[in-house]
């Protein structure tokens, strides 16, 4: 298979285990308001990111998408995408739909 292939597409990860924990946040912050409409990035933490997902609802409530893709108990694995801003939603469901 050639590497270079569309198919071939590496997800862009943080993995937040690696950064002190006084920096993660605001580097997920940073990386998701950096990603163009339908990017997403992986994000990996040694814990359920509760605290995370609620800050995300706080600050662009549905103008976000969050799928676990591994859940514990070392290791969570979520997706993080954006929105079009035609899919946000007043926030009031917390996204849900």
């Amino acid at each position: 298979m050639n590497i270079d292939s569309p198919t071939c597409v590496v997800p862009p990860v943080i993995d937040v285990r690696l950064i002190p924990p006084a920096q993660r946040h605001g580097l997920i912050f940073q990386r998701f308001e950096s990603l163009p409409i339908g990017a997403w990035f992986e994000l990996h933490a040694d814990h359920e990111p509760l605290p995370l997902k609620q800050q995300f609802q706080s600050l662009w409530p549905g103008q976000f998408d969050w799928e676990v893709l591994e859940a514990g108990p070392t290791l969570w694995r979520l997706r993080i995408g954006r929105r079009p801003a035609a899919q946000s939603c007043c926030g009031c469901c917390s996204g849900a739909r």
